[in-house]
């Protein structure tokens, strides 16, 4: 029996521009969950303007936490294959990730000389945009809010050979984008996505609730 090709949960980032992919990075095990937290944009809370009650101001923002585990233990059982993780164990996914949350180093020197140049503001680094990728049906773009890194063991070397790592992200909406830029795309398709989906799920009749009307 041949067994089902197992998709890979992951981050890709994107040139927001010219819609580049610059890197892929596949997470080596599905974790076992992801934690999702929605939180409703009201135009009013509870017990204030009663003409706004019912009035949504913009896309919920919504919050997505993976734990992802991170072992060299299969790899280092070929190290012929694998000289990368012999010489530094894990050290390079761990790079890959961190990557996600720290500006380049070129883009700090080149903001560092603009500034001894005498410019008066320097203006924030752009990041790439980055996507959480969990199956066709979910391809968000997000911003990564918080990275933890726990490391389980080592090799001689003191090079970590197993992880675990924590990822905290928030999905970008049109109203932190724009609908012009890439990412507010990828949104809304995402949305239509989770539009249709929800269509294919049905309505029961009021008497499986127990009622008639409401």
């Amino acid at each position: 029996m041949i067994s089902p090709r197992l998709v890979k949960g992951g981050i890709v980032t994107v040139d927001p521009q010219s819609g580049r992919t610059l890197r892929t990075i596949a997470l080596q095990y599905n974790p076992d969950s992801v934690k999702r937290e929605v939180q409703v944009r009201a135009a009013s809370e509870p017990g204030g303007d009663r003409s706004q009650a019912l009035r949504i101001t913009g896309a919920a923002a919504e919050t997505i936490t993976v734990e992802a585990e991170i072992d060299a233990t299969d790899r280092l059982e070929f190290p012929a294959e694998h000289r990368t993780v012999v010489e530094h164990g894990i050290h390079p996914d761990l790079a890959a990730l961190e990557t996600l949350v720290q500006p380049t180093s070129e883009a700090l020197q080149a903001n560092d000389a603009l500034a001894r140049s005498g410019v008066l503001e320097v203006l924030p680094i752009e990041a790439p945009l980055t996507v959480f990728v969990w199956g066709p049906d979910r391809v968000v773009p997000v911003r990564i809010t918080t990275l933890s890194i726990t490391e389980d063991a080592f090799d001689a070397n003191l090079n970590p050979i197993r992880a675990t790592v924590s990822l905290g992200m928030r999905v970008l909406t049109v109203d932190d984008l724009g609908f012009d830029h890439r990412g507010g795309s990828l949104f809304m398709a995402h949305l239509r996505s989770r539009e249709a989906l929800a269509a294919t799920s049905g309505s029961v009749p009021l008497s499986m609730l127990g009622i008639r009307e409401v």
